[in-house]
C-alpha cells in the first residue's frame, strides 16, 4: 500500500524538514502513552502524516485550520475518497482533452470562477480545490480580502490531478483524526493527558514581497503572532508540550529579534530549509527557520548524551588524539 503523504501542494510545506523536526521532538516522546496530537494550522499535513505513521502511541489526533475549503478537503478525503477519485478523473479527462494553452487557461478561469461562488457540495468543492491547486501558478493558495481565490493560471504540461493511491492511503490514516474549522485557540479544549501541539502558522514575512500568509481573508499579522505566543503560554502553564515553526527574522537581518524576544523564555533551534515559492527567483533557495519548544530534552540531545560518552571512552582507551577538534558527531557523519 502507498505511504500516506500530503495530497495537495502548500506554501511552506514541511516535507523537506520532517527529519529535522522529528529529531527535535521530546526525547521520550516514543514512550508516551495515549498521546493526543494536535495541529491547529494543518496546511498540507506533512507533519501529521509522518507522526501518525511513525508513532503508534498517538491515540487521538486533532487538526484544524481557519480555511474552510481546506478542512472540507480533509473531510472529503477521509470520508468519500472513492467519489472524490471519480470526480477528479472526470475533470482530468475534460482538461486533458483541451489541446491549446488558451483553451486550458480559459477552462482554469471558469473553474476558478465557479469555485469562488462558494455554493458547492463537498465533492465538487474539493475537486475544484484540487484542480486549482495543481494547475495554478506555482501551486500557491492565495485569496483576496473578499476571500476569493485569485491565483493566475500556471504553465504545467502534465499536472497530476489525481494520485489515487495517495488518496486511498490518506483516507485510511485520517479515519481516526478529528477535523476542525476555526480559530487556533479553539483547539485547547481537545488537549488532555500526554498532549503535543505542533504549530505551523502562516509565517511572518521576511520582506514585503515574501508574504504568503493571506491564504484566508484574515491576515496573520504581528498581532496574531503575539496572540499565538500567548496561546503557547497557556499550553505551557497547563502542562502540555508544544513545538512551533516560523520564519527566522535573524536570517534576513541579524538585528531583527522579533521571535527571539517573543519566545525568549522557550527553547529556539534553527534549521535549514529550501523555499521555491517567491516572486523573485533570486530569493529562492536555502534559508533558516526557527523551531520553538517548551521542553529542553529532545531526541537529538538525547542522542548526543548517549553517543558522546562511549566515543570519549573509546578514544581514551586508544589514546586517540583529535588534532582538529572535530566533534564526535562530525566524525560519525
Amino acid at each position: 500500500m502507498a505511504k500516506a503523504k500530503p495530497f495537495i501542494k502548500w506554501a511552506g510545506g514541511k516535507s523537506q524538514l520532517i527529519e529535522q523536526i522529528d529529531s527535535l521532538l521530546p526525547a521520550d516522546f516514543g514512550n508516551w502513552e495515549n498521546v493526543t496530537y494536535i495541529e491547529p494550522f494543518i496546511g498540507g499535513g506533512a507533519m501529521l502524516f509522518h507522526m501518525l505513521q511513525k508513532y503508534r502511541n498517538i491515540s487521538h489526533a486533532v487538526i484544524n485550520d481557519i480555511n474552510g475549503d481546506l478542512t472540507t478537503c480533509y473531510r472529503t478525503v477521509r470520508d468519500q475518497p472513492e467519489a472524490l477519485i471519480e470526480s477528479l478523473h472526470s475533470i482530468r479527462l475534460e482538461y486533458q482533452s483541451l489541446n491549446s494553452y488558451d483553451a486550458r487557461r480559459d477552462f482554469y478561469l471558469a473553474i476558478r470562477k465557479r469555485y469562488n461562488e462558494k455554493n458547492l457540495d463537498p465533492i465538487e468543492n474539493t475537486t475544484k480545490f484540487f484542480f486549482l491547486n495543481r494547475t495554478c501558478f506555482n501551486g500557491l493558495y492565495r485569496v483576496n480580502k473578499k476571500g476569493l481565490f485569485n491565483v493566475p493560471f500556471g504553465r504545467y504540461e502534465h499536472p497530476l490531478l489525481c494520485d489515487e493511491d495517495t488518496l486511498i492511503a490518506d483516507s485510511e490514516i485520517l479515519q481516526n483524526v478529528e477535523i476542525l474549522n476555526g480559530d487556533f485557540e479553539g483547539t485547547f479544549e481537545y488537549a488532555s493527558g500526554n498532549t503535543l501541539f505542533y504549530f505551523d502558522p502562516p509565517y511572518r514575512p521576511l520582506t514585503e514581497t515574501s508574504s504568503f500568509n493571506d491564504y484566508t481573508k484574515e491576515s496573520f499579522n504581528d498581532s496574531a503572532q503575539i496572540r499565538l505566543k500567548e496561546f503557547c503560554d497557556k499550553i505551557d502553564e497547563a502542562g502540555f508540550k508544544f513545538m512551533l515553526s516560523n520564519s527566522d527574522c535573524k536570517g534576513k537581518d541579524e538585528s531583527e529579534g522579533f521571535f527571539d524576544v517573543l519566545y525568549g523564555k522557550y527553547h529556539i533551534e534553527r534549521v535549514w530549509a529550501s523555499r521555491s515559492i517567491n516572486a523573485n527567483p533570486d530569493r529562492r533557495g536555502k534559508l533558516t527557520e526557527i523551531l520553538v519548544s517548551n521542553y529542553q530534552a529532545t531526541k537529538m540531545s538525547d542522542f548526543y548524551d548517549n553517543f558522546l560518552q562511549p566515543i570519549s571512552v573509546a578514544e581514551e582507551k586508544l589514546e586517540y588524539k583529535n588534532p582538529t577538534n572535530i566533534s564526535a558527531y562530525d566524525r560519525l557523519r
